[in-house]
């Protein structure tokens, strides 16, 4: 299993403010992305995280780089 890295570029707000239905959609999808990727590291074995130089501690440092 490999670890990808990635963003996805926010919409502009379109309703002043600051508030717009795109970055919300960017904050659930990256809140998603989050949540898929810290899954699917625990479900690795300690043995399988030393594999691709990782260890169980080193998932919360990878999953807060995502979004």
């Amino acid at each position: 299993m490999a670890v990808f890295a990635h963003s996805r570029p926010a919409a502009e707000g379109a309703f002043g403010g600051g508030f717009s239905f795109g970055g919300l959609f960017a904050a659930i999808a990256a809140w998603n992305d989050r949540r898929v990727t810290r899954r699917e590291l625990s479900r690795l074995s300690d043995r399988e995280l030393e594999d691709i130089g990782l260890c169980r501690a080193d998932i919360d440092t990878i999953v807060s780089q995502i979004g």
